[in-house]
């Protein structure tokens, strides 16, 4: 149990809040991974933000609670900024200021060692978000992207535990987004991150594990893997032409597969969609199978891989999966 504790960065348990009786978050039970990056997705408006300022004691909870490294986030709120790092949705400075001035402001509020040390912890925390060419520059001249980055540089300078970034790349053009994830990417050796946002494609990208937000409540969590393996039963996507008819038939039959969907893709080519309840037998017989009449010619056979956007689409809709 102690080593699970310690594993453990944030826990919320039934954490609710509500403004003048509407309520904007409603019994969330979360666990976040120590150096996991945990995507926190939802629409706008689901209880995002909300959560975060939660978590930070920004905002005291109408009922539950959320632990930060076993620390109660009210209760215990100078102890746990301590050990965190946060990015706002959208980060100000001043313009006039380099990268490397404005990252040394903010490290003077928590080291009080030999300048030149400071200057290497510097150096190193901005050549970490790739921002390290680009030190001495003015703010003013940074795109979206390279804001962000900096940003993150302040988050991570003191070194914290945990890192919560409010979408980061929300408003950033492709480019910055896939730079902005990188960097994420390359924090995971370093720190946890706990990170909010409603771009699916970032979530499916990056995140270990995810949390799907709507409406103030959870309707999903799960490990990135799990989500993107949809029902639950796994299916194959498999492409074939020649003698379709007698080959659907042989599958049909078989006693491990629940069902067989079937769309013309070509003249002389048609794909499946073959979900099955046994993954063994299917990994083992399921192409011979197809292939018993020489009559029968399979393109492209392999296990169907769900878009993040299937599943938070068809669980936004109706169902949940927790």
């Amino acid at each position: 149990m102690p080593n699970d504790a310690n594993d453990v960065v944030i826990r919320t348990a039934g954490l609710s809040k509500s403004y003048r009786g509407v309520e904007a978050l409603t019994g969330l039970d979360l666990e976040v991974k120590r150096n996991s990056i945990f995507g926190f997705l939802g629409p706008n408006g689901a209880g995002k933000t909300t959560t975060i300022k939660l978590l930070l004691g920004l905002a005291r909870p109408t009922a539950g609670t959320a632990t930060l490294f076993g620390l109660d986030s009210e209760r215990d709120t100078l102890e746990v900024r301590r050990k965190i790092g946060y990015l706002a949705q959208d980060p100000r400075y001043y313009d006039y200021m380099t990268a490397r001035e404005t990252v040394r402001f903010t490290a003077r509020f928590f080291f009080s060692g030999p300048g030149a040390a400071l200057e290497r912890h510097l150096a190193e925390t901005l050549d970490l978000v790739g921002l390290g060419d680009k030190a001495d520059r003015p703010i003013r001249g940074f795109s979206g992207g390279e804001r962000q980055r900096l940003g993150i540089a302040q988050a991570q300078i003191a070194k914290p535990e945990l890192l919560i970034l409010d979408e980061p790349a929300a408003s950033l053009d492709p480019m910055g987004r896939r730079d902005v994830l990188e960097v994420m990417a390359r924090l995971r050796s370093h720190t946890t991150i706990f990170y909010s946002t409603h771009i699916l494609e970032d979530v499916q990208r990056v995140s270990d594990t995810v949390a799907i937000l709507n409406q103030g409540r959870l309707i999903a969590r799960a490990p990135i893997g799990d989500l993107l393996s949809g029902s639950g039963h796994t299916t194959y996507t498999v492409e074939l032409s020649g003698n379709v008819e007698s080959a659907r038939r042989r599958v049909a039959g078989l006693p491990w597969v629940l069902s067989l969907d079937e769309t013309a893709v070509a003249a002389d080519t048609t794909r499946w969609q073959v979900s099955v309840g046994d993954e063994q037998a299917a990994d083992q017989t399921l192409a011979r199978t197809i292939l018993a009449d020489e009559s029968t010619q399979l393109r492209s056979f392999g296990r169907r891989r769900y878009q993040l956007e299937e599943v938070f689409m068809s669980l936004i809709e109706g169902g949940s999966r927790q």
